[in-house]
This record gives structure tokens, C-alpha cells and sequence, in this order.
């Protein structure tokens, strides 16, 4: 009898081990040490800069130098959930327009979401308009530059010398480029350096033009230099100090977890059949959905509010407003 009972408590305590285990490891799987290793994604559908190739010569000889791995693509097939999980930040190298389909995009929204970091360089502000979640990664999106010549010798204020891209610059720093004026500037940036539309011509922000900034947005991690037009801005010791350390910032600790993105992705147009529901409506307004799936909608000529029934197909008016026209 004792033995049936030592044998019964031992086999509960092994098994309760056991369970203990594999809530443990289903809780450490689910995060993945990633190496020190980034990807540098120069696809184009807009304005092609000269300086893509020296851009990703300079981030190879960076890592290289300072101890992490790059590969480089134009190839948006690559924004998959498999393959971005090798990474530990994407660098938009000088992207312009529309880049990713919507498909890819989750991935990225996943990868971000998960920990991942994002480096952001000059046309990254060029890329991606119709995408709201991009908009508030990079930061800001491009408005205009200026013309005849677009290259020109302007002062960066740097305002904040804590963050790794900006330690090593002087407070004033001096240099040329193209320099782009912006627009839609996210809440959450933290700007690191301003440009000072009084050392040139052709600046349209004033004096809060921020040049370069980062943040924490959705899980991860971003960094944005407006810098980085000319071929020879990759061979600034100081300028290449400064993206090195924005790459350093957005690889993080390499800790991804996958278990905290939510992303999912959403279908293409294509996949969509348009059904005519009503005709024949009068400057129609506001739309609501209720619960039950009965679609309420209101015109603004005629001042009606109706009601099309998902269930028997009909439409009827609800109500119309007395209202002055």
C-alpha cells in the first residue's frame, strides 16, 4: 500500500514537472534570438537615385567593420514572415512609391510588431503614401525639395547627442546634399536634428524642420536620416557614423517574438466583386452597418435616411428630415 501511494506521488509530481516544462518552453520558444544581421531593400518605382549602390557598399563594409551581417535586395518577395525572421532590422535604402503588396506588408507590420527595427534613408520618405502604417513608421513623408540646383550646402542642427546616431556629431554640422522639405510628421518622433532653413534657399518647414529622428512604434523600433542623396554622402566618416549608429538602434537586442504581432494581411482589390445595392441615390452622405447587417445611409439633397436589408434585399426609407435647402 505504501509503495502504491509513493509510486502514485511521484508519478503526480513528475507529471505536474512535466506539465511546468512545457509551459515554460511554449512561453521561451516563442521568442527567437536573432543575430546581429539586417536587410537592405532598394527597390524603386519612382525616381531611381545614383546613389543606391554606394549606399549598400557602405552598409556592407559597415557590418563588416562593426560585426553584423548584411544582405541587400530589390526583391519584394522577400517581405515574408520566414524569411524576415532572420533579421534584425530592414533598412529602406533610397525606396521610392509603391514597394510592397499587401501581402508583403503585413509581413512587415508583423516583423515590426514582433520587435523588429526599421532604418529609414532619404526617399524611404518617398515610399508608400496610401499605406497609413508606414506613414507613422518612417515618420514623415516627403513634400518637395529644392530646384536649380537640388544640391545644397546647409546647416543641421543637432539637438539631441544621446541617441547613437547623433553622439559623434558636432552641434552644428555642416554639410551638402538634397535636402526634402516634409509633410504629415508622426506625433510620436523624437526629433534628433533639425536643418536650418537660414543657412540656404528652399526650405518650407520653417523653423521646426526636423532632418533626422526616431521612435518606438508598434513593438519596434525606427530610424530616419533625410540625409544620404549623393553618391558621396557614403564616404562621410560622419555622415556613415551617423547611419551606423541609427542601424544600431533599430537591431535592438535581436529578441523577435512573433507571438505579439497581430498584423494580418489584406486581400487585393481583384478578389473583390462590386454589388450594386441601391441606385439612383441623391448625394448619399454617412453609411452605418447595424449589428444585424442592415446597411442605414442618409442623402443629402433629398435629406432621407434609409435602410437596405442585407436579408430580403429591399430598401425602404426610414425617415426624412425637415431641413432647409
Amino acid at each position: 500500500m505504501s509503495i502504491s501511494k509513493t509510486f502514485t506521488r511521484s508519478y503526480l509530481q513528475f507529471t505536474l514537472l512535466v506539465i511546468t516544462a512545457c509551459i515554460f518552453l511554449s512561453c521561451t520558444d516563442s521568442v527567437q534570438n536573432v543575430p546581429a544581421r539586417v536587410l537592405v531593400f532598394s527597390k524603386t518605382k519612382g525616381w531611381k537615385h545614383s546613389c543606391i549602390p554606394y549606399a549598400n557598399a557602405a552598409i556592407l563594409k559597415l557590418g563588416k567593420q562593426n560585426g553584423f551581417q548584411v544582405d541587400t535586395t530589390k526583391n519584394a518577395e522577400a517581405f515574408n514572415e520566414d524569411n524576415l525572421k532572420n533579421y534584425r532590422a530592414v533598412i529602406f535604402n533610397n525606396t521610392t512609391r509603391n514597394v510592397l503588396n499587401a501581402t508583403q506588408q503585413a509581413a512587415f507590420e508583423r516583423f515590426i510588431q514582433s520587435g523588429g527595427g526599421f532604418v529609414g534613408i532619404h526617399s524611404a520618405a518617398d515610399t508608400e503614401y496610401e499605406w497609413p502604417w508606414y506613414d507613422k513608421l518612417v515618420g514623415a513623408h516627403f513634400s518637395s525639395h529644392p530646384h536649380n540646383s537640388n544640391i545644397r550646402k546647409a546647416t543641421v542642427d543637432v539637438i539631441d547627442k544621446s541617441h547613437p546616431s547623433t553622439a559623434g556629431l558636432p552641434d552644428h554640422w555642416e554639410r551638402t546634399d538634397e535636402w526634402y522639405n516634409y509633410r504629415s510628421f508622426y506625433s510620436g518622433i523624437k526629433v534628433l536634428a533639425n536643418l536650418d532653413e537660414n543657412s540656404y534657399e528652399g526650405g518650407t518647414n520653417g523653423s521646426n524642420h526636423p532632418i533626422a529622428w526616431y521612435h518606438e512604434f508598434d513593438g519596434g523600433r525606427a530610424f530616419y536620416t533625410g540625409g544620404g542623396h549623393q553618391d558621396s554622402s557614403y564616404s562621410e566618416p560622419l555622415f556613415l557614423g551617423h547611419l551606423l549608429g541609427g542601424i544600431n538602434y533599430a537591431m535592438g537586442d535581436g529578441k523577435l517574438d512573433y507571438n505579439k504581432s497581430y498584423s494580418a494581411a489584406v486581400p487585393e482589390e481583384n478578389r473583390f466583386v462590386k454589388t450594386i445595392l441601391v441606385n439612383d441615390l441623391n448625394t448619399p452622405m454617412e453609411l452605418a452597418v447595424s449589428d444585424d447587417g442592415r446597411v442605414f445611409f442618409s442623402e443629402l439633397r433629398t435629406a432621407n435616411l434609409g435602410v437596405y436589408n442585407t436579408i430580403n434585399g429591399k430598401y425602404s426609407l426610414v425617415h426624412q428630415f425637415n431641413v432647409a435647402t
